[in-house]
This record gives C-alpha cells, structure tokens and sequence, in this order.
C-alpha cells in the first residue's frame, strides 16, 4: 500500500518513517513537513541515513492524493482536526496520531482541551486505535484515532480488571511517569537540558487530558461509569512511560486469581507481555526494557494490607504509545499479521 506521512519531522513522524520503509506491505511515498520541505528526510532524522533518499516536501493535498492510499497524520493536537477532513474527502484512509478524533463527546475537547471541535459528525466514525480493544472495527474504517500514550498504558493495564468486575471503579489511581519525548521536539524552557536533568518533575497532578479518553474507553467495558484519578510526571529518560495503578478490590483474590484474569483477557495478544519474575534486577516492568519494541509489559504486586492491587504497565512512548501502535494499526487494515514490520526486540542495555 502506498503510505505517507504528515508531519514527519517531529518524534512521532520519524518513528513513523523509520517503521514504514522497512515495512515489507508498505511503499513509503510522501513525507510532508512544512518547515524542512526540499530537505532530505535523513537531514532531520539521521538514524534514517542511507536507509532513503526521499526529501520533505510541503502539504500538497492532490499530490498526496496521487501517490498515497493512506496517510498517517503527525501533526500537533488542533490541527490534525483542519487536515483529516480533507484527506477523507479526497477517498484516502487515515491513522492520526493526535488526540483530534479519540473522544466521542464534542462537549469533552471543549472540557479537557479547551476548543469547540470544527467536525463532530467524524468523532462517531473514528475507531479508537487500540488493537487489543477495537480490533473488529479497525479492519473497515477509514478513520483511526490513535490513543495517547499514557492513555495507552493505563487502558491495557486496567481493561481486564474492569472486564473482569473485581475492583472498585470510583477508587483508581495513576501515577505515571515519561521521558522527555513526550513533550515533542520543539524545545521550550521545560525540556531546556539544564532545567530538565536530574529530575522528577509532576507536570500535571489533575486534570490530565488523557484521563478523558482512559474513562471513555474503559466504560465502555462495565456497566457503571469509571472514575480516574491521573497524575503525571517526566522523568530523567528519553523515552518509556511506566504507570502505577492503585486499585481496590471488591473482595480479596489470590496471584493465581489475579493471573487468570489477565491472561485470559489478553490470551494471543501479539504485543502484550507478562512480567512477574521472581528473581534478577528485572522483575517487575520496566519502559527501559522495552525501548525500541511495540511490547506492553504487565505485571503487578497484591497488598493485603488494605486489599490492593498495583499494576504495573510499561511501554516505549513512541512505539507502542504512538507509532508502534499506529503500524499495529495499519497491520489490521491490511489484514497481515499484526507483527509485520514491529518484530523488532527492546535494547539493552540502553
């Protein structure tokens, strides 16, 4: 399938790039970045050196509609919302990655992002792009949503729990901790390196936007709405994202319990791993081990104490948090194995 990219210069963009033109079902055709049009995409990116010659070149809607059958939208929140409409229009499939078309409710991008959204009959279309949740309806949309990547770990972390009716869903909270890739690759005086090193900065203790799609879709799981508690921080890392979940039982359960409800909830999931070793520093999950892979690892540590459960989910924030999640995607609507082109394991060390 001819593939393009908008908005490829950014961090998301360049995964992106780098995961399609080693994709055996792809042919990377465009590669679109306003501000680096007529350079070459290895000038931005220079992991990507020898791997192409394609250059960045301007947004040029019939273009894209010449050379492409579906395009990949990296641009920034806000924006994606004046592109996607357009490129449907012109009959092309799109995966966005921004958070423009993961809510169903108009009234919520006005709640948690501060604007009306401009085309709201296209929030029900939109499939949330989550493959271990939506994968039926990701095979015949034109639209795909990506979650965000905090969103992404806390959801997979949660979802069997909440299937499975054994906690009390007005009582979780997550910590979440990401490295500085989250924030994007325009600096700005928080990611300046001598602000940043050597830190743990809480950035966002309420009202985080991801809390907004982490109840939509895990409602959709039970039949009493979900209350989130959600606090993040960035840490003293590149990339990963590791969520603590605090959650409370309706009544005690046993490891194996415990290990019967996530394994069945995620029995074949190509990218879903269980991590509860006994021995050796790696024994619980940890984003450092998962670094460069589409992996989602999970594992979690009972207290009797108070009848807690904590779970414990890691991802790599530009893979399985974004453009991982995005070829997980469009592996689904190709109907290839899901792997294609994420086989890759994590680094270490790092």
């Amino acid at each position: 399938m001819r593939v393009g990219v908008i908005g490829g210069s950014g961090y998301v963009g360049g995964e992106l790039l780098r995961l399609l033109l080693s994709h055996p079902q792809a042919e990377l055709t465009t590669a679109v970045s306003r501000k680096y049009a007529g350079e070459f995409i290895f000038g931005v990116h220079p992991n990507l050196r020898g791997t192409t010659n394609l250059k960045f070149v301007p947004l040029d809607l019939p273009q894209i509609k010449k050379n492409c059958d579906l395009v990949f939208v990296a641009m920034p929140h806000g924006a994606s919302v004046n592109v996607v409409p357009k490129l449907l229009e012109a009959g092309l499939r799109v995966i966005d990655m921004s958070a423009d078309f993961r809510l169903k409710n108009p009234g919520d991008y006005v709640k948690w992002y501060g604007w009306e959204h401009t085309r709201p009959e296209l929030l029900e279309e939109a499939v949330y792009g989550l493959p271990e949740l939506h994968r039926q309806e990701l095979k015949n949309t034109r639209l795909i949503a990506c979650p965000g990547c905090m969103a992404t770990a806390s959801i997979l972390g949660l979802a069997p729990l909440v299937a499975a009716d054994v906690i009390e869903k007005d009582r979780v909270v997550i910590d979440a901790k990401i490295g500085s890739s989250g924030a994007g690759s325009k600096p700005s005086p928080a990611t300046h390196h001598a602000e940043k090193f050597g830190g743990v900065r809480p950035y966002k203790p309420v009202g985080h936007r991801h809390i907004a799609e982490i109840e939509q879709e895990l409602d959709l799981i039970t039949n009493k709405p979900i209350t989130i508690s959600f606090s993040a921080h960035t840490v003293n890392m590149v990339r990963g994202i590791l969520t603590t979940i605090h959650v409370f039982l309706k009544k005690p359960l046993t490891v194996r319990e415990v290990w019967k409800i996530l394994r069945s909830y995620y029995q074949n999931e190509p990218f879903i791993r269980f991590v509860r070793y006994q021995k050796g520093l790696y024994r619980l999950p940890d984003p450092k081990v998962v670094l460069g892979s589409n992996f989602c690892d999970i594992g979690f540590e009972l207290d009797s104490h108070n009848n807690r459960l904590v779970i414990l989910s890691a991802i790599d924030n530009l893979m399985k948090g974004a453009s991982g999640q995005g070829v997980q995607c469009f592996n689904v609507v190709l109907g290839v194995d899901e792997k294609t082109g994420l086989e890759s394991i994590g680094f270490h060390p790092v």
